[in-house]
């Protein structure tokens, strides 16, 4: 067994980036409300490394208002041709302007053209709002050079609790556990 879930971790994407068609670092990022109610969606994951892994959003948005209320935050990545997924628990925090600046800044125009758009996760009268917004927003920032709104940044997942899940026949299945203890790693397996 490996004794670190972050080597484990980028040989497992490094094999859905070899094999998987669309987006392999596709996530289900779920949250939770001050009150518990649970929500997730489909996020890309940005960025990883031993400090945590980094996905962007609007900091207006639903996921944002329960990340700030409930800082525990799951996310889930599903290979189902390789037929594995890996659990991945802990608390986010916000990443600095300077990060969030430099990612901002490699985007595509529309993307952030979009990010100024959309008020995210709010009612929506028509498709046509959103487009006029969008043509507004072209207006206003003619050039390349397209700012990163003050209510668009990151979060930095730091990981607890990594679950590294192996299909097998029979579903008797592998699953590999990383449980952060103090500053080093507990590892064991866990019954399918």
């Amino acid at each position: 067994m490996d004794q670190d879930p972050f080597t484990k971790f980028g040989t497992w994407l490094a094999a859905a980036e070899a094999s998987e068609p669309n987006d392999p670092n596709a996530m289900v990022v779920a949250t939770a409300s001050a009150t518990g109610r649970p929500a997730a969606r489909v996020l890309l994951l940005k960025g990883w490394d031993r400090a945590g892994f980094v996905f962007y959003s609007n900091l207006e948005s639903r996921k944002a208002d329960e990340m700030r209320a409930n800082a525990q935050v799951s996310l889930l990545f599903h290979w189902k041709s390789l037929r594995r997924q890996i659990r991945i628990e802990g608390l986010v925090t916000q990443v600095s302007a300077a990060e969030a600046d430099e990612y901002f800044a490699s985007r595509p125009r529309v993307s952030k053209l979009g990010a100024w758009a959309s008020a995210q996760s709010r009612p929506l009268p028509s498709r046509e709002v959103f487009e006029a917004r969008l043509a507004e927003v072209a207006a206003r920032f003619p050039g390349e050079d397209v700012p990163r709104p003050e209510h668009w940044s990151g979060w930095r997942l730091v990981p607890d609790y990594v679950e590294f899940w192996q299909d097998r026949e029979f579903r008797l299945h592998d699953r590999e556990v990383f449980i952060r203890q103090g500053g080093t790693w507990q590892t064991g397996l866990l019954y399918p």
